[in-house]
């Protein structure tokens, strides 16, 4: 069931709900109310002539013979049950039994619906007082009331007051249909209007629904929903949906541009391995010096290509969430191989290693190295062979702290953002060497990250370039040493 049908049918059956018990409690009250009304007008109208029946000095006797204005008639009766008097409304019922009706009274005059409603006015009668009764006569219902007549202590006679229940009957038959008319009319226009009130709701879902399958089909992240002015949860889901697309077309675009930089970078060196192989086969009398000079090209190609393949496979660790085997390291060994390591591929640039003291930290020892000749690798590539490049360690207060410092070239402003982008090119100054993947910082920007580290660059052109790592203390790291 589609969710616009399901709110239209849930909005209109609680609304139904409410308009039963609104309406059966409107029902119950208003009938009530009335039924009541007209016992009490009974009562008093009894009780009235029953109290100058008694003070007349000539015996029994009903002071007013007209009842006419109020469509209530009276009759008085002796203890006997004999009828002493009546008034001129009183033949239209038959011979009544008023010491049965005290005997063995009827309940109210409405029905069952109407009890559930609390009486509005006081309680219509006394059990002592009196008794009613409910007369079927004529087609009509009748409300009898009969009331003890007492004189010097004692019960002299019985009054018995009666009106026809028929105008009210109807009153509130016709009330009763017109709740019932209302009650329905409520009820479809409600049905009609839920199901345009979440169709409006739902505008938002359908129109992410429609650009989801535009997406899908035509393989473009660049389409949006349509912005809300409303502040409501629906208009918050569209925006997030937006921010999400967004997301996702960036990284689509982002991957693009990598698998195509990626396969340039694999093609240079494979092309040069295969351009050697076939210059071997097709010349088999190449001098030694030659076929020296195209083996070892072929070997440094194929050694880029396995340092190539080993960095994108290092990224496709880091974007499956891959983590590392954090263990406590000293991180001052760590620093001192990678700086001999350095030194070897120095090529007349002078290292030095200054500020240097013992530290520790929770990582992965193969990846901080790794980090670390990174970092001194990017330097010495790009600093002349009289340049300087400085490899330093320190603990501070802030956290461990590993810089590389060089003379070298530089990198401009504009370029500083893009540097941890993979396979990203800056100015034609700055191209990468043959040797290099232009993976480097991305990895050590994740190696950093997987350490709970933080990393940055400050350069100006012509002047040289400072990294500087920041990891936090051991001791408030957070993750714990998988050490036995």
């Amino acid at each position: 069931m589609a969710i616009r049908l399901r709110l239209a049918y849930w909005y209109g059956a609680f609304l139904g709900l409410i308009l039963l018990i609104a309406g059966t409690l409107t029902y119950a009250l208003h009938t009530r109310g009335h039924y009541d009304e007209l016992d009490r007008t009974l009562i008093t109208t009894a009780g009235h002539h029953a109290t100058e029946a008694a003070e007349t000095p000539a015996g029994l006797h009903l002071a007013v013979d007209d009842t006419a204005g109020f469509a209530i008639a009276l009759r008085l009766y002796d203890m006997q049950g004999r009828l002493l008097e009546e008034t001129s409304q009183s033949h239209v019922l038959p011979a009544l039994d008023p010491q049965a009706i005290l005997t063995d009274p009827a309940g109210p005059a409405y029905g069952r619906l109407a009890s559930l409603a609390p009486a509005l006015g006081p309680a219509v009668v006394a059990p002592a007082a009196g008794a009613f009764d409910i007369l079927q006569h004529a087609g009509q219902r009748w409300r009898i009331y009969v009331l003890p007549i007492q004189q010097h202590g004692g019960t002299v006679g019985m009054i018995v007051a009666f009106t026809s229940l028929d105008p009210l009957d109807h009153a509130i038959q016709r009330f009763q249909t017109i709740l019932l008319a209302l009650g329905l009319i409520s009820l479809i226009l409600a049905a009609v209007g839920s199901w345009a009130i979440a169709g409006n709701a739902l505008r938002p879902v359908a129109d992410m629904i429609a650009t989801a399958r535009r997406i899908a089909h035509l393989r473009d992240f660049s389409h949006r929903v349509a912005a809300s002015d409303s502040k409501d949860e629906l208009s918050q889901l569209a925006a997030t949906f937006n921010e999400m697309l967004e997301s996702l077309e960036i990284a689509y675009r982002s991957q693009q541009r990598f698998v195509a930089d990626a396969s340039h970078e694999l093609r240079a060196p494979l092309t040069a391995i295969q351009g050697n192989l076939e210059l071997l086969r097709r010349r088999p009398n190449l001098s030694d010096a030659d076929r020296e000079e195209a083996i070892g090209e072929a070997e440094r190609e194929a050694r880029r290509l396995s340092r190539l393949v080993a960095d994108l496979l290092a990224l496709a660790r880091a974007d499956a969430g891959v983590g590392l085997q954090h263990r406590p390291v000293e991180l001052d060994s760590i620093v001192l191989e990678a700086f001999s390591t350095a030194r070897q591929l120095a090529r007349g640039q002078s290292l030095a290693l200054d500020p240097f003291g013992p530290a520790t930290l929770v990582g992965d020892s193969d990846r901080l190295k790794q980090l670390v000749l990174i970092l001194l690798d990017n330097a010495l590539s790009y600093t002349p062979a009289d340049g300087q490049v400085r490899l330093g360690l320190a603990e501070t207060a802030g956290g461990v702290t590993i810089t590389v410092a060089d003379t070298g070239i530089g990198i401009s402003a504009a370029d500083l953002p893009h540097v941890y982008e993979r396979f990203y090119r800056a100015d034609p100054a700055r191209t990468r060497e043959p040797g290099g993947t232009g993976l480097g910082l991305a990895i050590a920007r994740w190696i950093a990250d997987q350490h709970e580290g933080a990393i940055s660059i400050a350069s100006q052109p012509g002047q040289g370039t400072t990294v500087t790592v920041t990891f936090p203390h051991p001791e408030s790291n957070s993750y714990e040493s998988d050490a036995p």
